[in-house]
């Protein structure tokens, strides 16, 4: 690039050399520029650049990504805590009210981010919700998480929101807000092996799931997850976990063995069968209601090559496609996991149904002798069947900064079979236009194994997972509520953005919301965490 120094700003790279920085900054910060070649032979020039440009900026790009700094421009790793962090008055300006910026922790102050910063676009928002909070605060250790709370909590009492956020893929828990605190787990990434021989792994909830993928292949092993690689492990594994595995391993949560939890009141806890089994409980499907999980403890499995299959299909006839994929599915050998798509119908287009399966057998020939009762479904318009690695299958994301707009809507049941009646109700919900995404995951099989009373997670019965989004929120709940809310049980809480109480009884069956309940008045009682599914309180009972 080139540009002049000049005593008075004028356009791009054309005045003093604060402009210059202010204006270069934002290409490396947020466009990950990590050179910068001046275009120049003029000797002052390139003296003022190198002089008073250059460590400005050096500094700068580290004060804004959190990294310590000295004088040399030479850095620490990202989080780690360096010198105060100077805004001019126009980013001040931006501050949000009711924030105590001055109160931030000091381990915390030199990463936080604040409305004003030239980071902000970065983590505003989040994958489908557009934001806008007034700090985000990125700990770097279980420790800092714990003052991050403490903060939240004091500004909890003055009835400034709090979100918390592994990745920010969320749909139903608002891991963003409007002029609130946002907790930003991405930090704590680190996946280590604890015990080889009984496959024991410690991850930390920043860490994504093409990462776990990545770590584990190399072993021979995976962790059954949900069905895109950018999601965070945090919200998943305290929801459930509903992936290409489950028929055959289970949901997520059940190949938990132990948790380190920072709960409301600062306190840093290990939860297990032995240890606060309680809380264990409840982490396991209702993890966000009861504290942050600063690390998990997962039992993986052994999953080598694995047939991938994805199918499209003429569903026009969709009644009749629904059922047949769908006992195809519920009888299929425990080894085979599939999810369904459907979009709304298009005026003079055949109905399309994007089928995708997973069958880990490492026999090609076994692996389409799984499949082939599906292909007399329907007419089949495209196929891809592959032997492949669960990891490549799960490394389905790209950059992790999201800029999602607006606000999801989304709803969810759980179901059993696929009946007639229902496989109607459902093709009258798609001609509706009340979707434009209409997914079934299958989630029987060994999820059926586990009691309905042993985790947070009740739906043990379920055969299927029954997502929706709409772009247009009443319309979408008045269909979804007419048809298909009858032939269900519940919602998986991950998926549906209905907000408040009703959240946590439509998500809970009666008895299990009264037991997380009374958990929440034990470690949660001012009910801080409530961003997702709002599990209240039992009331205190007043001699």
């Amino acid at each position: 690039m080139g540009g002049r120094f000049s005593p008075r700003g004028g356009g791009f790279l054309d005045g003093p050399p604060e402009q210059w920085v202010e204006q270069l900054l934002p290409l490396a910060v947020e466009d990950g520029v990590d050179t910068f070649i001046l275009a120049s032979d003029d000797p002052g020039t390139m003296q003022r650049f190198a002089e008073e440009v250059a460590p400005a900026l050096r500094e700068a790009v580290a004060l804004e990504l959190g990294w310590g700094a000295d004088a040399s421009g030479e850095t620490d790793a990202p989080g780690t805590a360096g010198p105060a962090r100077i805004r001019s008055t126009a980013q001040l300006a931006r501050r949000r009210p009711g924030i105590d910026y001055d109160a931030i922790p000091a381990s915390l102050a030199a990463s936080a981010v604040e409305p004003g910063d030239a980071t902000f676009a970065r983590v505003r928002s989040t994958y489908m919700r557009g934001g806008d909070p007034g700090l985000v605060l990125r700990p770097t250790t279980a420790t800092q998480v714990a003052e991050a709370v403490g903060f939240a909590g004091v500004h909890h009492d003055r009835g400034i929101p709090l979100a918390i956020r592994s990745a920010g893929h969320g749909i139903s828990g608002r891991s963003t807000n409007d002029g609130g605190i946002v907790i930003d787990l991405s930090a704590l990434r680190a996946i280590t092996v604890l015990d080889e021989a009984s496959r024991l792994v410690r991850i930390e909830p920043g860490a994504r799931w093409k990462d776990v993928a990545a770590f584990l292949e190399p072993h021979g092993w995976a962790l059954t997850s949900g069905d895109y690689g950018g999601v965070g492990v945090g919200g998943l594994a305290t929801a459930g976990g509903i992936g290409w595995l489950v028929r055959e391993h289970g949901l997520t949560i059940d190949h938990l063995r132990a948790v380190e939890l920072v709960l409301a009141d600062g306190r840093i806890v290990r939860a297990s069968e032995t240890e606060e089994p309680d809380l264990f409980w409840a982490v396991r499907g209702a993890g966000s209601a009861v504290g942050i999980v600063t690390a998990f403890e997962f039992e993986v499995d052994e999953v080598g090559e694995v047939g991938w299959a994805q199918l499209t299909f003429d569903a026009t006839d969709t009644e009749e496609f629904l059922q047949a994929w769908g006992d195809w599915i519920v009888d299929a050998p425990r080894e085979v996991t599939s999810f369904l798509i459907l979009g709304a119908p298009r005026p003079g287009q055949p109905t399309y149904a994007q089928v995708m399966a997973m069958v880990d057998l490492a026999d090609p020939d076994e692996v389409v002798a799984r499949l082939q009762p599906l292909a007399a479904a329907a007419p089949l318009v495209a196929q891809d069947v592959r032997m492949t690695t669960y990891r490549a299958v799960i490394s389905n994301a790209g950059d992790e900064s999201h800029s999602g707009q607006g606000e999801p809507s989304a709803r969810s049941t759980m179901i059993g079979r696929i009946t007639p009646e229902f496989a109607r109700d459902a093709t009258r919900f798609l001609e509706s236009g009340a979707t434009y995404f209409f997914q079934f995951r299958a989630a029987g099989g060994a999820v059926h194994d586990v009691p309905a009373d042993a985790t947070a997670f009740a739906h043990r019965d379920a055969e299927f997972s029954v997502v929706a989004f709409g772009s247009r929120g009443r319309s979408l709940d008045e269909r979804f509520d007419e048809l298909i809310a009858p032939h269900g049980e519940g919602t998986y809480v991950s998926f549906d953005t209905t907000r408040g109480a009703d959240a946590a009884a439509r998500a809970y069956p009666p008895a299990t919301l009264e037991r997380l309940r009374a958990i929440k008045a034990a470690v949660d009682p001012l009910n801080l965490f409530r961003d997702n599914a709002d599990v209240v309180p039992t009331a205190p009972v007043i001699e």
